[in-house]
Parts: structure tokens; C-alpha cells; sequence
């Protein structure tokens, strides 16, 4: 049940049509893993926070640089040096009581992912590597549980949402990692893939609209367009291959 208070907060988004006040107890009761508390993860956790989102699992094994400030907005001046899981959960809390915040300071590989991501409904990749995110991956789908993919360079980012089964997963997509090498961000760019990664869970998770499953979309802020590419299942796919396909794919 919610509370007044929480009746309130939440009032313009559960007028939306099909949102209400099962779909915010829906949120209430989420649990949503956030790996990274960087340039993406700051967008995707403050609005997942505000929304109501019950519980939001945050791991970084960094801390806060001066040259992160540019685009990792839950971090400021004060914070270099400093954990950013710890400092993503101070601001998330204060943004949002209602929202329980747990960080953990820990490097994401094969060995610790599935006790890290525990019994939450949905991970969310902002990370900035791709072994990290073919691991995130596989965490995935040894789980049956929705992958949130979302990575930038400059004025450009792309995400997708993978469903195990269903769609894609991210081997298919992106069967070889890239060289590992510092890039270049605007810190615009990592606000706009990290709303839509976001929008994507919190749609999800009420059950609102359509996914960006068998979907790529991609943004071009240079000139300010998006564009889609259809993707496939990769039949071969060392990831995903043994998942069965439903029937309708």
C-alpha cells in the first residue's frame, strides 16, 4: 500500500494512463541493479530514485577523479577521492527517502556478478568496458532476467533492453569487445542514453509500452537524430545459443 506522503510524490505519474497506483506499488516493490556509478549510472539512478523505484543496488569499484565531474552528475567537488557507490547512495538517499539505497565499493567479474545482483528484477549496464558488460551479460541470463545496455563515446551513445529468450543478448550483438582506450564525453551524452535506459526500466517494470527489445537505438548528437537498427538472435552465439527461441521469434 502506499502512503499518503507517497501518494503525493508520486501523483503527476500515476495519472498516466495505465500507470495508477498498482503500477507505483510495482515500483515500490522493485529491486533494480545499477552496475556503475559513473557517467551513465548517475541519470539512471536519480530518475529511477524519484520515480519511486523500492530498492536500487549500485556497484562501483572506483572512486570520484576530477576529470569524471564533467558528466557524473551525482558526484561534486567534495566528493574526489571517494567511493562512488558510497557517494552515488548519500545523494540518492537524501534525493529520495522512500528509495532504499545500497552500494557496494566491489569489481564486477565472473566470480562475484550473480551474488552481487542477488534477487533484483533488472540489470541496468552503464559501464564503460566491455568485459565488464559481456559478464553483466551472462549474469543475465543465468538469471531470466531483463539486461538495460547503454554506452556513449562523444556525442553518441546506443541502447538496447535484452530479455533472455526473446531478444538478442549482447554477444550477439557485439560479438568482439573493442580495444580497451580512453574516449572522449560530453557530459550531455551519457544524460540522454541514461534517461532512456531509465524510461526503459521503469517501463518494464509497471508494464508500460513497448521495449527496446530487437531493437537498437541509436543517437547522433552531432545532428540531434536517433535511428534504429533491427537485431537478430546470433543462432551461434556462445552466450545464448542453448536459450530456447519462442516460437514467434
Amino acid at each position: 500500500m502506499l502512503s499518503p506522503q507517497e501518494r503525493e510524490r508520486y501523483d503527476r505519474q500515476m495519472m498516466l494512463e495505465g500507470f495508477g497506483e498498482a503500477g507505483q506499488e510495482r515500483l515500490k516493490k522493485a529491486k533494480v541493479f545499477i552496475a556503475g556509478a559513473g557517467g551513465l549510472g548517475s541519470p539512471v539512478s536519480i530518475y529511477l530514485a524519484v520515480a519511486g523505484v523500492g530498492q536500487i543496488h549500485i556497484v562501483d569499484k572506483d572512486v570520484v577523479e576530477l576529470s569524471n565531474l564533467n558528466r557524473q552528475i551525482l558526484h561534486w567537488d567534495r566528493d574526489i577521492r571517494v567511493e562512488k557507490a558510497k557517494s552515488a547512495q548519500e545523494k540518492l538517499s537524501q534525493l529520495n527517502p522512500d528509495t532504499e539505497v545500497k552500494s557496494v565499493v566491489a569489481n564486477i567479474d565472473d566470480d562475484t556478478v550473480l551474488d552481487l545482483v542477488g534477487d533484483c528484477d533488472l540489470i541496468v549496464d552503464a559501464m564503460d568496458n566491455y568485459p565488464t558488460r559481456y559478464v553483466l551479460n551472462r549474469a543475465a541470463l543465468a538469471k531470466g532476467i531483463p539486461l538495460c545496455h547503454g554506452s556513449i563515446y562523444g556525442l553518441e551513445g546506443m541502447t538496447t533492453t535484452i530479455i533472455p529468450g526473446q531478444t538478442p543478448c549482447l554477444r550477439c550483438i557485439f560479438p568482439q569487445a573493442p580495444p580497451p582506450t580512453k574516449f572522449p564525453v560530453v557530459g550531455v551524452t551519457p544524460a540522454v542514453i541514461g534517461c532512456i535506459q531509465a524510461t526503459e526500466v521503469i517501463k518494464y517494470l509497471v508494464g508500460l509500452g513497448e521495449l527496446l527489445a530487437n531493437r537498437l537505438l541509436i543517437y547522433d548528437g552531432w545532428s540531434l537524430k536517433f535511428r534504429e537498427v533491427n537485431i537478430k538472435r546470433d543462432p551461434r552465439c556462445p552466450d545464448c545459443s542453448h536459450l530456447a527461441t519462442p516460437p514467434s521469434a
